[in-house]
């Protein structure tokens, strides 16, 4: 049974199957991939400030999309880069525009993800240590 077939293919042994993968690919970018490694540091750390400060369920939503999609981001970068790398071994400026776009998707929404954590923390944190 050739790769097309077994794409056809349903039921709760594919299903199962799709999530290995899926972590195999998350492994493989956090062994791999130092930013994700800072990613997910300072995610873990936001996290354990939010509960520390006690912020809002609505907060935690916002909180927990934005760091979603943070590393949602970086697997996506990652995948284009080794697609990237996998049909153009030589140099080629579209291929290193293409990396650098994707990296730049990352730090767009990076900072984005910054100032979200800046208006959520601010007051809080300014709480925690007694300025407000």
């Amino acid at each position: 049974m050739d790769w097309r077939e077994k794409r056809k293919q349903r039921g709760i042994r594919r299903l199962f199957f799709s999530f290995v993968f899926a972590s195999r690919g998350l492994w493989y970018v956090f062994k791999n991939e130092q930013n994700m490694v800072i990613h997910m540091i300072i995610a873990s750390a936001v996290l354990v400030l939010g509960f520390v400060v006690g912020i809002s369920p609505v907060e935690w939503v916002i909180l927990l999309v934005v760091i979603g999609g943070v590393i949602t981001f970086e697997l996506v970068n990652t995948a284009i880069e080794r697609v990237v790398d996998l049909v153009s071994e030589d140099y080629h400026p579209l291929a290193k525009i293409a990396k650098d776009v994707a990296a730049t998707a990352v730090f767009v929404y990076s900072l984005i993800a910054v100032v979200v954590g800046l208006i959520i923390f601010y007051q809080p944190v300014l709480e925690l240590f007694g300025f407000k």
